[in-house]
């Protein structure tokens, strides 16, 4: 079994105030189905709230992030699924109940994880 990252950007979801209840609560239906079938890993959304933190390999703290990921945002889960076309049928479950496309990346294989 592989595991998937299925995310999405904040900006992304582009939901009318008087929607986000309806999108909230399909959204988590996905995720329960997920659970319930076994594939569901663990997942979430980045707190914009919280400023992200640079530690550096001799354990000094910066603020800040690195360049290319200043814009992460967004939600995210981690499926463990038996195929890249399972994981497909998933992001698509997870973009329809967001309303908006999700990414769907594969993690590189480490027998220790």
């Amino acid at each position: 079994m592989t595991k998937y990252l299925i995310s999405f950007p904040a900006p992304a979801m582009d939901i009318p105030d008087e929607d986000w209840v309806e999108v909230g609560e399909a959204s988590r239906a996905v995720i329960r189905e997920a659970k319930h079938a076994g594939a569901y890993v663990f997942g979430g959304g980045i707190n914009a709230d919280v400023e992200p933190l640079m530690v550096a390999a001799d354990g000094g703290v910066a603020h800040g992030t690195y360049p290319q990921s200043k814009e992460l945002s967004g939600g995210f889960c981690v499926l463990e699924l038996p195929s890249r076309d399972a994981a497909i049928t998933w992001a698509a479950k997870l973009a329809k109940a967001c309303r908006c496309a999700q990414e769907l990346r594969e993690f590189h294989h480490d027998p220790e994880s």
